[in-house]
């Protein structure tokens, strides 16, 4: 997800950043003991900065906000964010001024870009997550992406929270036959004009349409995996810019204004404007059947050869006031029962981080016993995911893109 938001302003962020490293504040609670930490939370107000552009996350997150406080005396402040550089900026700008406690940001909903910059400028508290009570149930040993973020090693500094995977989805009724690979799609789309698009970059899921792209298209997908070299990304990059040159005047309204993200896609093909949409919620199109936005004929499926998958995680900024709060409300998102809340489609449809192999006998029955609906892939259906690039990648991609298309 699952999607994460991204960031705008980011080479500005960048060299914020950079300037008048400080080094972190102290690790004070200790996650090693669990006890005081709970009792340090008692009575905390966390503000969890939090993409808020979804009714049922945001619904989600009202339900944790209510557990939360029942049960560990906490109150959650949902602070709904349309872009994650909103809630970055603001920790930058308190680490400019030497705000060093006390800061206004306790938890972020953070994607691999934020994070690995966050982490290069000691703006994370930490490590902590591999302490919560909660994390053995993701089996990390047999499971590496609950370790690693964007290729980058969580190293501790942040919690994983959801899963995601990008899948695409069509009416049966309207397009019974689907393109099933990135070269087929324009193949289609040459003969079925203005019947798709994607979102404006740097939206997180228009630019992962980016990078499923250039995936498909880089005849060495082995350097999309570490640092974007300057003297290599012009010849990596150059098939995808063919590509989307070719593709963009056959797109919805001739490539000259994209949907702002996922919400705007789903509006689209449920409108009948576009035959194809794309989600990076597996579950999403069944949610929307059973929400009556979509027809029961829609059905989701992947591309050939895998597709764009990662972690959600989420990370406690360097200075926050509310530290043992923001651990204890991670340590209950990796509970068994907020995890299958999640990835119930009625509720919101996010596939979970715990391991099946990790959980007592009625702790998976409530997983087993979830209908994910009509339209949502089986895992086996779904596949492995393909792993994210390195983050320096969205960063070349996203930059290149609006120099090339924005001015048109």
């Amino acid at each position: 997800m699952i999607h994460a938001v991204r960031t705008l302003g980011r080479l500005a962020v960048v060299l914020l950043l950079a300037s008048a490293p400080f080094a972190a504040a102290g690790a004070e609670p200790d996650p090693a003991n669990w006890n005081a930490v709970l009792k340090a939370a008692r009575g905390q107000t966390v503000y969890w900065n939090a993409w808020g552009g979804d009714s049922r996350i945001n619904d989600y997150v009202g339900w944790v906000g209510r557990k939360v406080k029942s049960r560990h005396g906490i109150k959650l402040v949902h602070v709904k964010l349309s872009d994650t550089a909103t809630a970055v900026s603001r920790v930058v700008a308190e680490k400019s001024a030497g705000t060093v406690s006390g800061g206004a940001v306790d938890l972020i909903w953070i994607n691999g870009e934020n994070f690995a910059s966050m982490q290069r400028n000691g703006l994370l508290f930490g490590p902590w997550a591999e302490q919560l009570p909660n994390f053995p149930l993701t089996d990390p040993d047999n499971n590496p992406a609950v370790r690693n973020d964007f290729t980058v090693p969580v190293l501790g500094l942040e919690a994983p929270w959801s899963k995601a995977q990008i899948v695409f989805y069509h009416d049966m009724a309207e397009l019974a036959v689907p393109p099933r690979s990135i070269g087929a799609l324009l193949v289609w789309a040459r003969d079925n004009p203005g019947r798709f698009t994607y979102p404006l970059p740097p939206n997180f899921l228009g630019s992962t349409f980016l990078k499923q792209a250039l995936l498909a298209l880089a005849t060495d997908r082995r350097a999309l995996y570490s640092l974007a070299d300057a003297a290599n990304v012009d010849a990596i990059t150059a098939p995808l810019w063919v590509y989307l040159d070719a593709l963009h005047p056959l797109l919805w309204r001739q490539g000259r204004a994209f949907p702002a993200g996922g919400t705007d896609l789903l509006r689209l093909i449920a409108d009948r404007e576009i035959d194809i949409a794309f989600s990076f919620d597996p579950a999403e199109a069944s949610s929307a059947i059973a929400s009556s936005e979509l027809p029961p004929s829609v059905r989701t499926y992947v591309l050939d050869g895998g597709t764009i998958g990662n972690v959600s995680f989420v990370a406690i900024p360097f200075n926050a006031a509310h530290k043992a709060g923001a651990m204890v409300l991670a340590n209950f998102l990796l509970s068994p029962e907020a995890q299958a809340r999640k990835q119930d489609p009625n509720v919101w449809g996010s596939s979970t981080v715990l391991s099946m192999n990790q959980l007592a006998p009625g702790q998976r029955k409530a997983f087993d016993d979830l209908d994910l609906g009509v339209a949502t892939l089986s895992p086996a259906e779904l596949g492995a995911p393909v792993p994210e690039l390195h983050p320096s990648w969205m960063e070349r991609l996203e930059v290149e893109w609006a120099k090339r298309y924005t001015a048109r």
